[in-house]
């Protein structure tokens, strides 16, 4: 079991009439998909569903499957996700980016251009009263030797600067293809492993050995939907994806619940008439 150490803390200050919501592991711009399109205009439809009684949102990694920023570009397409996530902080939502795996070369455009916050690393929030630890979850529980070199290779600022020197094209190709090689050569992602070998679980676990417990332990990275108790006190809470489960997390008044996204098939058909094709 890796050594679990003490993470960043902050309060969030929410009024409890409204809700805060959380989602994770959208993979937006993925090639494995065959309409991606159209997985982005789910997500802004989802977002559009919450906006009236959202007063924060949280999004926990891997929302885009590649990003690189260079100086003067950024990766084509999620126009429509990155305006909604700007309309969501020009009206006053918060929006709080925890980097993934996938998106971990977010620099400050995200911020400068969305308004969204990006938190680099997990970390204890109390939000509405209840105490929570926020993490993507790549690497909790098994951060074997050849995760940490990567990781560090990732973080690197030389070596952040010499994959920059590389044509945007080029670069950005491969990193699509290896994504959409380790998801097809990994298969479908595995259910729920049981408590004595799932990562996060076994982590949640030491974390609380090791520190007063929170509320809540709220992660993705899995992709699969999970909400267990850890004590009378602690629920950990996996956040499923964006890919096949569309699910999302919401808490009200301290209460936190795992639920899926639906599409308004009314909503669908009047978009038919007008003459918008959208399929899922």
């Amino acid at each position: 079991m890796n050594e679990v150490s003490s993470p960043i803390e902050a309060t969030h200050s929410f009024s409890s009439h409204k809700a805060v919501y959380f989602i994770s592991d959208m993979h937006l711009g993925a090639t494995s998909f065959d309409h991606p399109l159209d997985y982005e205009r789910r997500v802004v439809r989802f977002l559009d569903s919450i906006k009236a009684d959202c007063q924060a949102l949280y999004l926990l990694g891997d929302v885009i499957d590649y990003w690189f920023e260079y100086k003067y570009v950024v990766p084509r397409g999620f126009t429509r996700f990155l305006g909604k996530l700007g309309e969501f902080t020009d009206q006053g939502i918060e929006v709080h980016w925890f980097t993934g795996n996938h998106d971990i070369w977010i620099f400050d455009y995200i911020e400068k251009e969305t308004g969204a916050q990006v938190h680099r690393q997990g970390g204890l929030y109390t939000i509405q009263g209840k105490t929570c630890y926020l993490a993507h979850g790549h690497g909790l529980g098994h951060d074997t030797v050849a995760f940490k070199w990567m990781t560090r290779f990732f973080n690197s600022p030389v070596c952040q600067r010499m994959f920059s020197w590389i044509h945007p094209n080029l670069a950005t190709a491969f990193a699509l293809r290896w994504s959409a090689h380790s998801r097809a050569t990994g298969g479908k992602y595995p259910n729920f492993l049981g408590e004595d070998k799932e990562h996060q679980v076994l982590f949640a676990k030491q974390y609380m050995k090791e520190h007063p417990a929170p509320d809540f332990f709220i992660f993705g990275h899995r992709h699969i939907m999970l909400d267990l108790m850890l004590s009378r006190q602690t629920r950990i809470v996996i956040l499923g994806d964006w890919i096949q489960h569309f699910s999302y997390a919401v808490m009200r008044d301290g209460n936190l619940s795992l639920d899926q996204f639906e599409i308004d098939e009314s909503l669908y058909e009047e978009e038919q008439r007008d003459g918008v094709s959208i399929c899922f």
